[in-house]
């Protein structure tokens, strides 16, 4: 049986010889004088040689030599083999993914919604990317996680610092889905920020006297009709200014927002009935010669309402 006295005592020869240990391991002697601890055994009427490690301060002791020879003997046991499960270790480890790669899989491949995917993409860019891009995902650590997202905090954004906790959890169970053996740091970092509750929706009241103040606000008409307009329907900003007049419909007082543009990526009709709570807003809209020649609101496709110049005139064809 070996001993540290034993191994340090060990000469080199012209050629490799071995110095037997117990329960089967074994050092190896180069010519150089390296030592290396092995394990030869037999699975499925084969012979295999698991190498454990060198021994020295650059390498293993021989108590750890004998830790991993336990394994190796459960392993065999279970009819696994040792030496291959270490060769397809080393080959994963080679071929370890960075974060930075596996973000990319994942954002490319990941279903949702484009609005919530370019919201995502914005936050992995600004800021996961320059504290994990090129570190590879089993250097990421829980406290590296909670670290980024106190930064973000620290920002004045607790609602990114929990989304960046989201994304990086998410590319985690991404890359364990697809075969990486690796531990989800978002795991072990539950506790990011205390989310402040959002203001309260207004009250009718308080909606009569906006629509009210409204008429005292100097700015442009078509500015102070689109925000009557946003009131009456609930619709974003987003959905009113892009809208064009192919998706009135007149003969049955409707407007049909696509799902293109609506973020739950459903069509959304919005009725004429809803729009007669206010005689100044209507269907029938004032000609865009009535309006001032310069708005705020957008410039879109042929035949936006809203244009870069006015609210634009209904169509002449229409019923």
């Amino acid at each position: 049986m070996l001993t540290d006295t034993a191994l340090r005592n060990l000469k080199r020869k012209s050629l490799t010889y071995k110095a037997s240990d117990r329960d089967g391991m074994y050092g190896t002697v180069s010519p150089t004088g390296t030592i290396t601890f092995r394990f030869d055994y037999r699975l499925n009427g084969r012979r295999e040689t698991l190498t454990i490690g060198r021994y020295g301060p650059a390498g293993i002791s021989l108590a750890m030599a004998r830790e991993k020879l336990l394994d190796a003997k459960k392993a065999v046991a279970q009819g696994k083999s040792p030496a291959y499960e270490k060769q397809r270790e080393k080959r994963r480890l080679t071929a370890a993914k960075n974060f930075g790669d596996m973000t990319a899989q994942w954002l490319a491949g990941a279903r949702m919604a484009d609005s919530t995917r370019a919201m995502r993409k914005s936050i992995v860019d600004r800021d996961i990317l320059p504290a994990f891009q090129n570190r590879l995902l089993n250097e990421i650590t829980a406290d590296d996680l909670r670290a980024l997202c106190g930064k973000v905090k620290g920002w004045g954004a607790p609602a990114t610092a929990v989304h960046v906790r989201d994304i990086v959890k998410q590319v985690y169970a991404f890359a364990i889905l697809h075969g990486e053996k690796v531990d989800n740091p978002a795991a072990d970092a539950a506790s990011i920020a205390t989310l402040v509750p959002k203001d309260r929706a207004l009250s009718p009241l308080e909606i009569r006297l906006m629509s009210r103040q409204m008429e005292l606000v100097a700015t442009y008409p078509t500015i102070r009709l689109a925000l009557r307009m946003i009131l009456l329907t609930l619709v974003r900003k987003s959905e009113l200014i892009e809208a064009t007049w192919d998706e009135v419909d007149f003969a049955n007082a409707t407007w049909t927002i696509p799902k293109q543009r609506m973020k739950g990526r459903n069509p959304h009709v919005v009725c004429r009935a809803n729009w007669r709570c206010s005689s100044r807003v209507s269907m029938a809209v004032p000609s865009s010669a009535a309006w001032p020649r310069r708005g705020w609101l957008t410039s879109c496709t042929t035949g936006a309402i809203w244009s870069s110049t006015a609210w634009t005139a209904r169509p002449t064809t229409s019923p």
